[in-house]
């Protein structure tokens, strides 16, 4: 089973996006160098992956505790069809929402968020508990976080 973007990525590509996903600080010379492209050829590879939808973006990644939100949560919000556009508008709105999924299952929508405390996490869930019913689970560590996504995932590769 081919993919969208099969001949765009090689394991040229693949390296370079390795790369950027560990340090997307990286310069396009440093990249290069590690892929034995010359500064131009790397940029030139990374804006082909952007204009592709390959790459989406680049951010920097913060942490929560250090700026006072030390409590992290998965929501499971369960609830009927004709609320998910309420619910949709509602947690983006939501700044302490970092991300939401619909999902399939037990479940209509699950959700990360972090909170300052447990009672910021109370309103949270009293927020969403508007719309249908939650189940909480407060995150104590996280053995794997922002894993890159490797080729070796990928069918025929």
């Amino acid at each position: 089973m081919a993919f969208h973007h099969e001949k765009l990525l090689d394991e040229t590509s693949w390296q370079l996006l390795n790369a950027l996903q560990t340090n997307a600080r990286l310069s396009f010379s440093e990249l290069g160098r590690m892929v034995k492209l010359s500064s131009p050829a790397a940029a030139e590879r990374i804006r082909r992956l952007e204009e592709a939808g390959v790459i989406v973006g680049y951010q920097a990644q913060l942490n929560a505790k250090e700026i006072g939100l030390p409590l992290s949560a998965i929501i499971q919000l369960t609830t009927s069809p004709e609320k998910y556009p309420q619910i949709i508008d509602l947690v983006n709105d939501l700044p302490e929402v970092l991300e939401c999924h619909h999902v399939t299952g037990n479940y209509s929508f699950s959700l990360k968020v972090i909170a300052a405390s447990i009672a910021h996490l109370e309103e949270l869930i009293g927020k969403l508990s508007l719309y249908g019913k939650t189940s909480t689970s407060i995150i104590l560590s996280s053995p794997v976080n922002a894993r890159v996504i490797n080729p070796k995932y990928l069918p025929g590769i």
